[in-house]
């Protein structure tokens, strides 16, 4: 697959501006390279080793139907395969959760397209081009301890939802997660529906998810993650006093798996 990048678009333009030294410029371009050229690698990595699952599984097929034929041989291939599979399948999935974490480059189009969207809802959403994550602020999505989406929010995914099923966006799954910040939930009502801050962030993530089907937008695309209160972005007023920033919806654009 063929990506685009523009996170150098701002060194760009400070150096047109005259903001910055040519020294400055090269060093961000240098970085900026650099990082290009580690999410290359690992998509490189990634990609062969699903091809590679694909022919294993294929062998793994074959080896079956031979078993069925009467082989005794196939048995203890099938045995090798079923290991090297499952190894595969954890190379796999470790590859991705690096692709992850560590960003993803995105078509240069479909960058332009979710910069375009979070700009056009300043006070909702924020995107992450170098990491590939649109994040929807949940005070403004969610009421408090709530997983029920506002009519403004979902507004916000219907339109989300429409990049997302783009051409620039098909060949990506989506990966949901859920965040809070550390108040404990103490209204009887509120923990009858979720009993944790894990269960709020995962039931909201649902909620997220639930509203791109209803776009029409493909189960199979589409996963979910609840992280409660253990990935914070900022630090939590002192006796579990939360934070607003750490309680958001981010939603990642990665490599389909």
């Amino acid at each position: 697959m063929k990506y685009g990048i523009i996170t150098v678009l701002a060194a760009f333009a400070f150096m047109l501006s005259g903001c910055v030294s040519q020294g400055a410029y090269d060093s961000l371009k240098m970085k900026n390279e650099t990082q290009s050229q580690r999410i290359s690698e690992l998509e490189s990595k990634y990609n062969s080793a699903k091809l590679e699952l694909k022919q294993l599984r294929e062998k793994l097929e074959t080896a079956r139907e031979l078993e069925n034929a009467g082989e005794q041989a196939a048995q203890e291939e099938i045995k090798l395969l079923e290991e090297a599979l499952k190894e595969k399948n954890e190379l796999v999935k470790k590859l991705q959760k690096q692709l992850l974490e560590g960003g993803v480059k995105l078509p240069a189009e479909l960058n332009v397209m979710l910069e375009e969207f979070a700009s056009a809802n300043p006070d909702l959403v924020t995107f992450d081009s170098e990491r590939g994550v649109v994040k929807f602020k949940s005070d403004l999505t969610f009421s408090p301890g709530s997983d029920n989406i506002n009519s403004e929010a979902k507004n916000a995914i219907a339109k989300f939802c429409g990049i997302v099923k783009s051409d620039q966006a098909e060949k990506f799954d989506i990966v949901i997660a859920g965040h809070t910040d550390d108040m404990k939930i103490s209204k009887p009502s509120t923990k009858r529906e979720h009993p944790t801050n894990w269960h709020l962030s995962a039931h909201r993530a649902i909620s997220v998810l639930q509203s791109m089907l209803n776009e029409s937008v493909s189960p199979e695309r589409l996963s979910v993650r609840g992280y409660g209160e253990y990935r914070p972005v900022a630090p939590n007023k002192p006796n579990n006093g939360g934070n607003v920033k750490n309680r958001r919806v981010e939603i990642y654009i990665v490599p389909q798996g």
